[in-house]
């Protein structure tokens, strides 16, 4: 298993302990409490979600102050913005992008106090993920997508967003 810091404090890439392949196809171990811990992920993860996307959704930046996130993609691929929300931090606004994909089955571990969104580069992506809280729509704070001052590297112009990220 390898773990790598990236250039946001507290936010890890990850390659999961167990990739197995052979002629049926792929094996993989998304997960391992004792691996992750011995590795230094301390998180306690207590609800699995997943959402499932067609080409050119873009699902908005959205976090809260509690919740770790453990983010895999299970099929197709996708772009994963975070961005440090954390205003006592000297990297507050600060973002980083990842391509996830079922090929490269990079994890990204995502602390409290960041956001996250993911743009689908496939026809179609399951993203998935592992939090440390249960899901609480109204504790959570939203970032504009395409905020001028962030001016985050998105690898489209016209994304198809909800209603709630496209404002």
């Amino acid at each position: 298993m390898q773990v790598e810091k990236t250039k946001l404090d507290g936010v890890l890439l990850i390659m999961p302990p167990t990739i197995f392949e052979d002629h049926r196809g792929t094996y993989v171990e998304l997960y391992n409490e004792k691996l992750y811990k011995e590795a230094g992920v301390k998180a306690d993860f207590i609800q699995d979600d997943i959402s499932v996307s067609k080409k050119d959704v873009l699902r908005g930046i959205h976090g809260d102050s509690q919740t770790y996130k453990l983010i895999s993609c299970l099929a197709g691929e996708f772009q994963l913005v975070v961005v440090n929300w954390d205003s006592a931090s000297s990297q507050y606004r600060g973002w980083d992008s990842f391509i996830l994909s079922e090929q490269n089955r990079k994890q990204v571990l995502i602390p409290p106090k960041f956001g996250n969104g993911h743009l689908v580069l496939s026809d179609r992506a399951i993203f998935h993920y592992k939090q440390t809280t249960s899901y609480d729509r109204a504790g959570q704070f939203t970032i504009l997508w395409n905020d001028p001052q962030m001016n985050i590297a998105w690898l489209i112009k016209n994304p198809i967003l909800s209603k709630r990220d496209g404002a």
